[in-house]
């Protein structure tokens, strides 16, 4: 498996960021590294998506930034430009997946179908985000889709949060889950980074007590 993706599989969890202005990029980034997540996927969602990732990873370059909600090989070839490490994208596009690969730039598709699936393990790919998770059937129908195709890691986005997040990683097809609840908009508008510090450190305990890593 592609080395950043073993990272994001070794967090457990990757805050999803829906980012209004740029400048908040950057406390926003030391306070989830402050609470032990040195990850985040920045969604293509508001303007300030490229300029956000690229002041990450100018001023952190430890932080593994991702672009997420990528829709066209434009928004791909920007997020890239930007110094993103990471694409993830809502569905499978055939055109954003052989852009990301001929770069060398990770890519998770989103997935909810067996024939989707099938799909973006014929394009070269092991691990897909499923979304959105809770809405397309949640953890039963991750455990369905594995069975036959028992290659295939996954993402799970959409409605996750403290609560299901451990159902989810206790199955070991899946890889880690995206949660939008530790970054919500009006906390980074509110500036209350101090908060989104200590979901980030609460998230990573339920990640080590679901895969047993607390002694």
């Amino acid at each position: 498996m592609n080395e950043i993706l073993q990272q994001i599989g070794e967090y457990g969890v990757v805050p999803v960021v829906a980012i209004e202005e740029a400048s908040d990029a950057k406390p926003l980034a030391q306070a989830l590294m402050n609470g032990g997540l040195t990850c985040a996927e920045i969604t293509f969602r508001t303007e300030a998506a490229a300029e956000a990732i690229r002041e990450i990873a100018k001023t952190y370059p430890a932080m593994l930034v991702g672009a997420g909600t990528v829709l066209t090989v434009d928004q791909a070839k920007a997020a890239i430009d930007a110094g993103t490490r990471f694409i993830v994208s809502p569905g499978l596009d055939k055109k954003v997946v052989k852009y990301c690969l001929k770069h060398d730039v990770p890519v998770t598709p989103g997935i909810v179908t067996p024939t989707e699936l099938q799909r973006a393990l014929k394009l070269g790919l092991k691990v897909v985000k499923f979304f959105p998770a809770e809405a397309a059937g949640g953890v039963p129908t991750l455990k369905a889709l594995s069975g036959p195709f028992k290659q295939a890691r996954f993402i799970p986005t959409g409605g996750i949060s403290p609560a299901n997040l451990p159902d989810y990683l206790h199955l070991p097809q899946v890889l880690a889950c995206g949660g939008s609840w530790l970054v919500k908009k009006n906390l980074i508008a509110a500036g209350e980074f101090g908060t989104i510090e200590q979901l980030a450190r609460e998230a990573l305990a339920l990640v080590h007590v679901a895969r047993g890593k607390v002694s």
